[in-house]
């Protein structure tokens, strides 16, 4: 798919005073940025204070309901699903994996937490062969296809850390083990469709059916070339990427540096038939439960569930993650290298804070500017996280993918402005 030329700037949206900051940027990211439609929703408490929705490209059809794909933001997804069954008191964090899933054990498996699942260190970071997309379609998660290959699944650590991002099989184990605890049998896009993003008319998809297909808009990736292309204007001549491949490069080459005892090096292509990130575009992929990687929502929607958890579980008059559930989501942080330096609680969410002496230039870039924030984001762009202690609720959605971008600078510049306000 070929990264759109701008036309007609479209914006939407209602900013409440003392935010027109954001607004500004928002703004004139869609007319000088590489941006095809984005979204921005931000709550203050039980305020949103923004509600932003425009398209650099004129598309009229895009709206403040419309779904996209947000790629790594659903791993906050799969870290609520699971509180929400430790505020059920039918998982604990602590416990064993195969407590929950007995057929879950040999070769190390029946050693491992719901926790080090949590923190990226269960020694499942990619698997050894190639997943059906009908696989993951919620029908055949429930006759047990991917569970049956996940339980007999060898582990595979770096020789330096137990923590290497998975990517993918983080929220495919946790799918597995929601289900097996949850009284329904409900897999957690059934989860999301039923109950917790109902009360809140939020729009949340883990897994597409054929009616949500209508209110999404397919992720655009801009291309290496074009991002090059882009980066050798000068920025006082309107330069249309905010970071240039080469201040991306000095992020990206020490995480390559980092990454080079991974265990993963290779492994098959995730998907059979993947060849590129626009194959998560195809109708076989999205409609499969792939928390992790493949959840479809609008900023709207996400940014109710970061006001949710900014106040800490209850909001609007509702409890929706009991008080010790939502402590225990957030508790024992560690601070672990995997390619980046960075901090997980048992929970699964990242800790954003003022980095360590000796921290490297992409931990620094990965939490100056989101000090105080909790949860993650998504390839490319989608930003979904909160600020208990100032009480925000954050979501940044857009189409265009900066797959350069790993820790998402483009959104951050909303982040990094909001805390000065608040």
């Amino acid at each position: 798919m070929t990264f759109p030329k701008k036309r007609e700037i479209l914006l939407l949206g209602t900013v409440e005073p003392g935010f027109e900051e954001i607004e500004d940027l928002f703004a004139a990211s869609l007319r000088t940025q590489a941006e095809v439609n984005a979204q921005l929703c931000i709550y203050v408490g039980e305020r949103c204070v923004i509600d932003l929705c425009g398209s650099a490209v004129g598309d009229k059809s895009y709206s403040f309901d419309t779904i996209s794909n947000v790629f790594s933001s659903g791993k906050s997804l799969e870290s609520i699903a699971l509180a929400w069954q430790v505020s059920e008191s039918r998982l604990d964090y602590g416990a064993r994996i195969c407590d929950y899933w007995p057929e879950f054990s040999g070769d190390g498996k029946e050693n491992l937490s719901i926790a080090d699942l949590m923190r990226h260190e269960a020694g499942l970071s990619a698997l050894n062969v190639s997943i059906e997309p009908s696989d993951l379609w919620r029908e055949s998660i429930k006759a047990n296809k991917l569970g049956e290959l996940l339980a007999a699944h060898p582990l595979r650590f770096r020789a330096d850390s137990p923590r290497e991002y998975h990517a993918l099989t983080r929220g495919w184990v946790a799918n597995e083990i929601f289900r097996r605890v949850d009284p329904a049998g409900r897999t957690m896009g059934e989860f999301y469709r039923q109950d917790f993003c109902l009360e809140l008319g939020a729009q949340v998809y883990i897994g597409l059916e054929e009616s949500d297909l209508e209110k999404r808009s397919l992720v655009v990736p801009l291309s290496l070339s074009d991002h090059l292309r882009k980066s050798l204007v000068p920025r006082m001549m309107g330069r249309a990427v905010k970071h240039s491949v080469f201040e991306l490069g000095a992020n990206l080459l020490p995480m390559m540096i980092g990454m080079r005892d991974r265990s993963t090096r290779g492994s098959p292509v995730p998907f059979v038939g993947m060849d590129s990130v626009g194959y998560f575009n195809t109708l076989a992929i999205a409609k499969g439960e792939t928390p992790s990687a493949n959840a479809h929502a609008s900023a709207r929607s996400l940014a109710r569930l970061a006001g949710v958890m900014a106040c800490e579980g209850e909001w609007m008059g509702k409890r929706y993650l009991s008080e010790s559930a939502w402590n225990a989501m957030h508790a024992e942080p560690v601070y672990r290298s995997m390619g980046m330096q960075g901090t997980f609680c048992q929970g699964g969410v990242a800790e954003f804070a003022i980095p360590k002496t000796g921290s490297s230039r992409l931990a620094r870039s990965l939490n100056v500017g989101r000090e105080g924030f909790y949860g993650w984001m998504g390839l490319g762009g989608s930003i979904f996280q909160w600020h208990p202690e100032k009480r925000i609720g954050f979501s940044f959605v857009p189409t265009g993918l900066h797959v350069l971008d790993i820790v998402n600078e483009r959104g951050k510049a909303f982040q990094s402005a909001l805390l000065r306000l608040v």
